[in-house]
């Protein structure tokens, strides 16, 4: 009797997932960004509560952007929603879920950030530093409110946007 998966899985050979690890090499030694005072240390960003009694003394020290404030620096992101026909009595809770909510984000990982909340008129325009965080964002929003239908679309292969539509059913 032969055996079905007979694949020695060692062999096969994934593509690399694009990290901000690749990004910066972790032979520069401590990289501090000047703007926010995020450290990438250990091959990842973390917000400056780091002890730095583990980092050796011989450790180089340099200053750069984060990719976070690099992108707000040249007005790019990754994330785009769009909220459509919002009811103008809950305009100003939903301003303040989509602002928690990126708060929260923050605290957990220093590339996560809210960029922008551009209001126009019944509609909402937000953009954010990191495709998933959108993306988590409008399932998020459409937890918290009734009769929300949401439409996401990804970019293709050589970029990262994703673009979330939300659109309030009634006002």
């Amino acid at each position: 009797m032969t055996k079905p998966f007979n694949t020695n899985y060692r062999k096969i050979k994934l593509p690399k997932s694009r990290h901000e690890a690749e990004e910066f090499s972790s032979k520069m030694g401590l990289i501090f960004c000047g703007d926010c005072r995020a450290v990438f240390y250990k091959k990842s960003w973390h917000h400056s509560t780091i002890n730095l009694k583990s980092v050796k003394e011989s450790s180089a020290v340099n200053f750069v952007l984060c990719p976070a404030c690099q992108m707000i620096k040249n007005h790019q992101f990754e994330g785009q929603i769009i909220i459509q026909n919002i009811p103008l009595a809950e305009m100003g809770e939903l301003v303040n879920l989509i602002k928690g909510y990126c708060d929260r984000a923050y605290q957990k990982d220093p590339l996560d950030r809210l960029i922008t909340i551009k209001r126009t008129g019944d509609s909402l325009a937000v953009t954010t530093t990191e495709n998933q965080l959108a993306n988590k964002l409008a399932k998020k929003i459409k937890d918290a409110f009734n009769k929300v239908k949401t439409k996401t679309s990804f970019q293709k292969a050589p970029g990262d946007l994703a673009r979330v539509v939300v659109e309030f059913l009634e006002k």
